[in-house]
Formats: structure tokens, C-alpha cells, sequence
């Protein structure tokens, strides 16, 4: 994210949105493998001091991410950038959750952060059925 939790929305600004992101995730992976830490997930942040463009940029290359040979967190449920891009609100989102769900799973992603767990566990078990 860029800037602190107070104002990582005004005016987030990123030239090449996903290579930024990747290479602080490449930084801070060195940093942590340094300090012997060897379970580690990698989360874009999505939502976080990003515009709803920057996020649909890190969805569409996500699979970038997977050069880092670490788990791939996904955290878009019933997140702004999907109940804004349809004109609803958060508890309407579900549906908007799912499908970016399903991307992010199609596009290199290892664990969904969820607040609808049963319709999560169903795309997951979809797109195993799909994938197999």
C-alpha cells in the first residue's frame, strides 16, 4: 500500500501497478528469508492505496506473482472495486465476489480471503473439477 491506513486512498499513484507491487513483494520476501522466516505468502494488497484500475491490472497479471514460488493470497472479497464497478453495495457483492474469485484462481491463485465461505469453497471445488 502506499502512504499509511489514514490516506492510502487519496490519490494512490503507480506507474506500472503490478511491477511495483512485485518488486516490493520481492524485497520484502529477500528481507524475511534473510531473517530465517520460510512461510510466507504472498498478498498483492489489493484494495490497499490502489484505484479500481490498479486492482483489475494486478487480477489480469497475477500470474506474475507465481515467479516468486510462494502461495498467492487472493483478498477481494466484497471489496469496493466490485460493488463500485456494479453500482451495489458490499452486502450485494457476492456474486461480484465469486467471479473475481474464480479469476483469481484461473490466474494463479492459491488461497481465497473470504467472507462467504460455502459459495468460496464451491468455486474452489468447481474449479478443481474444470482444472482435473
Amino acid at each position: 500500500m502506499q502512504g499509511q491506513p489514514a490516506d492510502m486512498q487519496v490519490k494512490p499513484h503507480y506507474i506500472e501497478v503490478t511491477k511495483e507491487v512485485l518488486d516490493f513483494l520481492i524485497q520484502k520476501n529477500s528481507m524475511l528469508k534473510e531473517k530465517g522466516i520460510k512461510d510466507i505468502i504472498i498478498d498483492p494488497g489489493f484494495g490497499f492505496g490502489k484505484t479500481i484500475t490498479h486492482n483489475f491490472k494486478l487480477l489480469k497479471n497475477l500470474s506474475v506473482f507465481k515467479m516468486l514460488d510462494l502461495p498467492i493470497l487472493l483478498g477481494v472479497s466484497r471489496k469496493s472495486t466490485i460493488y463500485k464497478t456494479l453500482g451495489t453495495n458490499a452486502d450485494n457483492a457476492l456474486n461480484g465476489t465469486t467471479v473475481l474469485n474464480t479469476i483469481g484462481l484461473l490466474n494463479g491463485t492459491n488461497i481465497l480471503r473470504v467472507h462467504d465461505v460455502k459459495e468460496a469453497v464451491e468455486a474452489v471445488k468447481l474449479f478443481q473439477a474444470y482444472q482435473s
